[in-house]
């Protein structure tokens, strides 16, 4: 009989330990997949994908990667992984973002990734805490402006009054005075092809435009409107203090820093990501205010005790006025808490070390704010609406809560999310200063269907208003 070496053994010993911890530090996490290629969980994941994502961290544990159209998304649920998200080198939001821009606007990859940092500095610029007070005055004008054609009273859909209110406020205020159209018809185009646009934004970020007719002729439309509008957009300057609005500034730009034509697809970019969720917040923010009466009865006994009772005379609302309120802030705060985007993503540059796996290269890495802000760790009683939970955040230092995630984290936070918070305050003041409000309908659940952007309602929510006396 031969002996094996004891030689022999130890090297094969070696080996065999070196493969096997090399096995351990390249495993990487679950994978929930599909049997067929490319096509992987993606009808399921689909379906209802928020849904989708917390029963994979129930099954999977805190780490997990969901492979859908040709994509690997892996999930991160905990503090080891979310520290890596918002804090590791090896991870990149603009190339995560860069192909959804392509699909939605049309801005090729080598002008997106040229002019990004430099165009979010000057967003970030105009629309930061320092330059609030140049928006404040022009929001309320705005405002009135809408007060004045929604009538003495009346019921309608709330998500139709908030876009009656914003859709116009907004776009007069960052673009120009006056480009939001006044004609009925016109309006109603508007209202049409955005919505549409906005609806299919997350399947046109991801399928072939040709597959998505009725959203590409939204699209072609506004893009079409800018196209028309935007020699005047540059011409006009602010009546007050001849500062360029925040589109100006944007095509003052391009124009420095690309001789391509690209003017169009920046303003719809501008216009989706001011519009799309400003809206659905403002509206959940109403309708969780007037579904909680206590909460209802507060804000109004605070707004009268700041501007009187109700009169004819318009009112302006100042920075001071603002702070005198905070429980309005609170509640859109708390709003954003509980109806957060499902994700937000970053592309994995080198692979990356979370827990004991290893997440490859070209993955791209997600985080849930959705789910993070129903941790009870993080939030207690997290499925109620509780703004006063939002007394802890030093507002006035502008830091929020830990672990809220719906602006995202760390370079490019949302740059427009203090005027985002400002417009939505004076619209729920205006609104609850003028007008008795109630809801005809009970809260309507949320949609479960959408990754991208603050999370829609399903079904009807009217709003029955009558002028106060």
């Amino acid at each position: 009989m031969e002996f094996i070496s004891p030689t022999v053994v130890i090297i094969l010993g070696c080996v065999a330990l070196l493969l096997f911890l090399q096995w351990k530090n390249l495993r990487g996490p679950p994978c929930i997949g599909g049997w067929i290629p490319w096509i992987g969980a993606g009808f399921e994941f689909g379906k209802t994908p928020l849904e989708f994502i917390e029963k994979a961290r129930i099954k999977y544990g805190p780490i997990f990667t969901i492979v859908a159209m040709g994509t690997r998304m892996t999930f991160v649920t905990e503090e080891e992984g979310i520290n890596v998200f918002l804090k590791s080198k090896e991870v990149n939001f603009e190339l995560a973002v860069q192909n959804p821009v392509y699909r939605t606007a049309s801005i090729p990859k080598n002008i997106f990734l040229k002019l990004h940092e430099k165009l979010y500095i000057m967003v970030k610029g105009k629309m930061g805490t320092f330059n609030l007070y140049r928006f404040t005055g022009q929001l309320t004008e705005e405002l009135h402006e809408q007060l004045e054609n929604l009538g003495p009273h009346g019921t309608m859909d709330l998500n139709n009054l908030v876009r009656h209110f914003l859709y116009p406020v907004t776009v007069n205020v960052l673009f120009k005075k006056g480009l939001f159209p006044t004609n009925e018809r016109k309006i109603r185009e508007f209202h049409q092809h955005f919505q549409a646009y906005d609806e299919g934004f997350e399947y046109g970020s991801q399928l072939p435009e040709c597959l998505l007719r009725n959203w590409s002729k939204s699209k072609k439309w506004l893009l079409a409107l800018f196209e028309k509008n935007i020699p005047d957009i540059k011409s006009c300057k602010s009546a007050k203090d001849n500062s360029p609005t925040v589109m100006q500034a944007l095509l003052d730009l391009l124009e420095m820093e690309t001789n391509e034509q690209k003017s169009p697809n920046y303003g719809l970019l501008l216009l989706w990501a001011s519009l799309s969720n400003a809206v659905p917040v403002a509206f959940w923010t109403f309708a969780f205010v007037l579904s909680h009466p206590n909460i209802h009865r507060t804000i109004v006994e605070g707004i009268s005790s700041v501007f009187g009772t109700a009169g004819k005379d318009k009112i302006k609302v100042s920075e001071d006025d603002l702070k005198k309120l905070p429980l309005i802030k609170w509640c859109i705060l708390e709003t954003i808490r509980l109806r957060a985007p499902g994700v937000i993503t970053r592309k994995v540059l080198k692979p990356v070390k979370i827990l004991n796996y290893t997440v490859p290269s070209g993955d791209l890495l997600m985080l849930s704010p959705f789910w993070l802000h129903r941790n009870p760790k993080y939030f207690p009683e997290p499925d109620l609406f509780k703004p006063e939970r939002w007394k802890k955040a030093n507002l006035e230092k502008h830091a929020f809560l830990d672990c809220f995630m719906a602006f995202g984290s760390g370079k490019y936070q949302c740059p427009g999310r203090w005027l985002a918070l400002l417009e939505i305050q004076i619209f729920i003041i205006l609104i609850l200063y003028y007008y008795d409000c109630s809801l005809l309908d009970p809260l309507p659940r949320q949609s479960s269907l959408h990754l991208v952007g603050v999370q829609q309602p399903e079904g009807q929510c009217r709003i029955q208003f009558k002028q106060r006396k």
